[in-house]
């Protein structure tokens, strides 16, 4: 089934919020067989909505916007729809009743503005939205054609697609065919070389599938997808495992569309181990990707985030000494860094980072982008220099992720000795 994302929002034209709904919707639906055939950004008015869903409804059968339905006059969506659709805007006491619980949920006042959501064209169908103030609206037209109206607050839209508009859509429009798909993770390889690894095996691929590279920082995510009917899942079941034997050992993350810090949470969990950060240049950033995860309270034992000398020196113990023969940024006190933080919180594992992001700060010798990451571990202390291109943020991000996947491979060091 294809479907077209009308995103209404001037501020999103403006370049002043970025749209996160589309590819959200897209990643719910897409695994049931539901094709995305595009995205369209429009203003928050009724000749664009008006042209744009015209347009739409000449392509396909589902149109899903997103934005506009607010209580304030910019928000045009609901009184061009009833137009549209012939419809008056008629006080819903159903939506009212589900305004008022949300407000009070949030320990705020009803105002005037707000109990305006009630006012819904009178012939949609009403969604009720359990997470926030502005229903969904469900539109049908001759011809089997259906529009479906939803808020721009991303956590509003990812959450009531999942609940109730997905279901909803999925019942209203069957598919006949089955999409499986299945997700492998490898890191430490280059694309290239991994595609240069898998050629022969993806070349053998039967017609129904498909593998795509989805690469990011340190890691490639291998997407198997068979589509056609459901007898060929026996078969996709033997194609992701003849994948994974595909893939050499030492570059093998793991089975499931998982990150490295859930990985690395898995491992520690399933060890009964525990880790602990000491982040100079990456700023926490390590530590908040694990704890960001559900039950890393497990794992995870503290932190310190060293950004001055006088903190590596007085909480982690690196030897002043060496802080200033080295620099911060040096073999030696990223060592000590990871050792002082291990032994400061009792964990089994530590990683410490120490680096220069940018934009200013670098040096031939120690250029933009040179980061020194070490592990420390029962076995001993481990540390690689890394040269990161980008932004800040960029270098920021790759070196956290290339921590975690420096810690994955210290957990699975022992196996190797």
């Amino acid at each position: 089934m294809q479907y077209i994302i009308l995103a209404i929002g001037d501020e999103l034209l403006a370049g002043q919020v970025t749209d996160t709904n589309s590819g959200s919707i897209a990643r719910i639906l897409e695994p049931h067989g539901w094709e995305l055939k595009r995205v369209e950004t429009i203003a928050d008015t009724a000749e664009a909505l008006e042209d744009a869903l015209d347009r739409a409804l000449g392509e396909v059968n589902v149109v899903l916007t997103t934005g506009g339905l607010g209580p304030t006059k910019d928000d045009q969506t609901k009184q061009t729809l009833c137009r549209l659709f012939g419809a008056s805007l008629r006080e819903n006491l159903q939506v009212l009743e589900n305004v008022k619980q949300v407000i009070s949920r949030r320990n705020l006042r009803l105002n005037e503005l707000t109990a305006h959501q009630a006012l819904v064209p009178d012939n949609a169908r009403i969604i009720q939205n359990e997470v926030g103030t502005a229903p969904i609206l469900w539109f049908e037209r001759p011809e089997n054609r259906v529009v479906v109206c939803m808020p721009g607050v991303p956590f509003e839209t990812v959450q009531m697609m999942e609940r109730k508009v997905a279901p909803a859509l999925i019942e209203r429009f069957p598919e006949q065919d089955a999409l499986v798909r299945h997700t492998v993770v490898a890191y430490d390889i280059s694309e290239s070389a991994l595609a240069q690894i898998l050629a022969n095996w993806e070349d053998s691929l039967p017609s129904f599938a498909h593998l795509a590279y989805l690469p990011k920082p340190g890691i490639i995510r291998l997407r198997l997808d068979g589509h056609g009917p459901e007898s060929i899942r026996p078969e996709m079941e033997r194609l992701r495992r003849e994948l994974i034997s595909q893939i050499p050992p030492g570059n093998f993350l793991a089975n499931g569309d998982i990150t490295p810090e859930e990985r690395l949470l898995q491992i520690l969990t399933e060890r009964h181990l525990t880790v602990s950060t000491a982040e100079s240049c990456t700023g926490g950033t390590i530590c908040a990707r694990l704890c960001a995860i559900p039950g890393a309270s497990d794992a995870m034992k503290g932190a310190v985030v060293a950004y001055s000398n006088e903190v590596k020196a007085e909480v982690l113990g690196v030897d002043r000494t060496d802080i200033e023969r080295y620099g911060a940024v040096s073999q030696t006190v990223v060592e000590q860094m990871a050792a002082g933080v291990r032994k400061l919180t009792g964990s089994d594992f530590a990683v410490a980072t120490s680096g220069i992001a940018g934009p200013g700060g670098g040096t031939a010798e120690k250029p933009v982008g040179t980061v020194w990451i070490a592990t420390a571990s029962p076995h001993g202390v481990h540390s690689e220099c890394y040269h990161f291109p980008g932004t800040r943020d960029r270098v920021i991000d790759r070196a956290a992720t290339s921590a975690i996947i420096a810690l994955i491979r210290e957990l699975s060091a022992p196996a190797k000795r």
